[in-house]
């Protein structure tokens, strides 16, 4: 695929009030969106401006929902050209973009979010993990009696006597990290509903919905569980000095590191490429980031830097992003093909 620079002109681009004066556009992309995201898209911003003829992209977070709010306030200079998910669109959101005038959006799947849990190859036999278990062992409180008491298991044993006998000791994605959500809502809360727990705390206790979800994500800080804000390899050290610490990775950083951890299953399921794109494995999800079609052509290196993101060298196995943790998506071509010819999703439909 070529990333050669466009010739064509930046022309303006119709502000959303028909009064409004074209005006000379911006000379770079501005993205916005989804934290987990971020990281990804800092990383191929950066290479993207030392390796094009173009600024480097403006990146921010905000989430999902922030993100594709701004990118749905319409068309213009003023408003931004990317954003970033980590979900796919709304059919609302489609609806609130087209009738402020972003009515052509090309969606884009980057990859995919998925973590594994590992530990030293040499270790502790954890070898198979249930969400319920992790709940069981990492919650900061838990229902009992009718009211929610510190959690009071301090071994895996006394989460479940199938484990291993020793301290639990997890070193998880902090929360400033991108890969929490999916653990917060894939593992955690997960593992609260499947112990009954979240059912006990509303039916039982009195509490909200949105009072029991939080419980359920509510991690320990008496330092059985530690938050990771670092890159992985911050993770692989804690692992190294702590021979019954459980890490969480990204797919991509485990396997890279095959010598020296090994995975557990999640629910009966073996973390793999194919597992993960599947959605077979339970710790996954897709991520996206959605791109205004109107500003193509006119915002300089936009859709260059569409282009680059998912580019075999950048998305694909052994790129910077699966070292960073993406899971490649095995339909990256496809891709590849949809913003080159710029197929918005109504065509795809």
């Amino acid at each position: 695929m070529s990333f050669a620079k466009s010739t064509a002109s930046a022309l303006a681009i119709a502000a959303v009030s028909a009064t409004a004066a074209a005006a000379q556009s911006r000379d770079n992309v501005q993205v916005a969106g989804s934290s987990t995201v971020l990281p990804y898209a800092s990383i191929v911003a950066e290479a993207f401006g030392e390796n094009f003829d173009y600024p480097t992209p403006v990146v921010e977070s905000g989430g999902s929902s922030a993100g594709l709010s701004r990118f749905c306030e319409g068309v213009g200079e003023n408003t931004i050209d990317i954003a970033n998910a980590s979900r796919a669109i709304r059919d609302s959101e489609v609806e609130t973009c087209a009738s402020n005038g972003v009515d052509e959006i090309i969606e884009v799947r980057i990859g995919y979010d998925g973590i594994v849990f590992a530990s030293q190859i040499d270790g502790p036999a954890f070898d198979a993990f249930t969400q319920e278990q992790w709940y069981n062992a990492l919650a900061a409180e838990l229902p009992q009696d009718g009211e929610m008491v510190s959690n009071p298991n301090t071994t895996w044993t006394e989460v479940d006597e199938a484990l291993p006998d020793v301290e639990i000791l997890t070193f998880i994605p902090g929360t400033r990290h991108g890969t929490r959500e999916v653990f917060e809502e894939n593992v955690l809360l997960v593992g609260c509903e499947e112990s009954g727990a979240y059912d006990t705390m509303v039916n039982d206790m009195g509490m909200s919905e949105d009072e029991a979800e939080e419980a359920c994500i509510g991690v320990r800080t008496d330092g059985q569980s530690v938050d990771i804000d670092g890159d992985y390899t911050e993770t692989l050290a804690r692992i190294e000095a702590n021979p019954n610490g459980v890490g969480v990775f990204g797919l991509s950083f485990y396997e890279n590191n095959t010598d020296s951890l090994k995975v557990a299953t999640m629910a009966d399921v073996e973390p793999s490429t194919e597992t993960i794109a599947s959605g077979e494995y339970p710790v996954s999800r897709p991520l996206y980031f959605y791109i205004k079609k109107a500003h193509l052509g006119v915002i300089p290196g936009l859709k260059e830097y569409a282009a680059f993101f998912v580019s075999d060298q950048v998305a694909g196995q052994g790129g910077p992003l699966a070292n960073y943790g993406l899971v490649p998506d095995p339909e990256l071509e496809q891709t590849q093909q949809k913003i080159e010819n710029e197929t918005t999703i109504s065509q795809e439909g």
